[in-house]
């Protein structure tokens, strides 16, 4: 289930026992047969139609984190990232306090260089392993995933299994601080309570996507059963019966309505999978 409470059902969901039950798997798919990854569902809008394919849904198996030497942390996939806070603050590692403020699991913001408060993942990883289709367990530096802003090179239907974070040694009481910041940050300017989806839109260059749906007089916006939401701009909201199109065809909306107030096209920050 997504945050968002809507959209249809997948072809095919597999929660894997472990890593060589996923590896056996994905050898053993058709070639060609899509392949999706299921964190939290935070990040992301499933359309009406459903997923095609097949969708993995790391569970706990995938949901350690260890602590091992220099400061590096060793998270499974589908570890959300407050646990992977609270384990580097409890082991006196800073840098990673950011990781309180990510609606996800290791996996879905290793591979989206998922960030907040100034930080992103490319601060941080060291290497990630990954199964890609055909069942292949691969380790990558974090060079070869190519970073930018909320976007990483890893393949179509490949899965993180696991990744390394490094920090820096700190004081536990200073990091706690700062992961509760966050959280206060957090819960006084976004709509943490209801049903949505995280950040929408990307910030483009020089600027922030919330001033500028505000800007084009979005704030309040609806569609359906779907509402720009009036706290913070750069979210939207289901109101109790939005289906994804709904929501889909508000974010245009709003893309539209900016492109035309200011000229700056605003690219998605939410994944829109599925059939429509």
């Amino acid at each position: 289930m997504v945050w968002f409470k809507s959209g249809g059902k997948a072809d095919w969901l597999f929660e894997p026992a472990d890593l060589d039950d996923l590896v056996s798997f994905m050898s053993k798919l058709e070639p060609g047969t899509p392949v999706m990854a299921l964190g939290l569902g935070s990040n992301l809008i499933i359309r009406d139609g459903g997923v095609p394919g097949v969708v993995v849904r790391l569970g706990k198996p995938f949901s350690c984190v260890e602590v091992k030497r220099d400061c590096v942390l060793e998270c499974g996939g589908g570890a959300p990232g407050i646990l992977v806070a609270s384990q580097a603050r409890d082991a006196g590692i800073a840098g990673m306090e950011f990781l309180r403020g990510i609606p996800g699991t290791v996996g879905g913001f290793v591979r989206m260089n998922g960030g907040a408060y100034g930080r992103e993942v490319a601060d941080i990883l060291v290497d990630c392993d990954v199964v890609l289709p055909g069942g292949n367990l691969v380790t990558l530096p974090v060079e070869d995933l190519e970073y930018s802003y909320r976007h990483s090179r890893l393949p179509d239907g490949a899965i993180v299994v696991a990744a390394r974070f490094k920090g820096v040694p700190g004081d536990p009481a200073a990091i706690g601080a700062e992961m509760d910041r966050i959280a206060e940050e957090r819960e006084k300017s976004q709509p943490l309570r209801t049903k949505t989806g995280g950040s929408t839109f990307k910030n483009p260059e020089g600027a922030k996507a919330w001033q500028l749906v505000d800007e084009a007089g979005c704030r309040g916006l609806k569609m359906g059963g779907a509402q720009v939401s009036e706290k913070h701009t750069n979210f939207l909201i289901n109101t109790g019966d939005a289906t994804s199109a709904d929501i889909e065809g508000l974010g245009e909306e709003v893309r539209r309505r900016v492109a035309e107030k200011t000229g700056v096209t605003l690219e998605w920050e939410i994944q829109r999978v599925g059939r429509p």
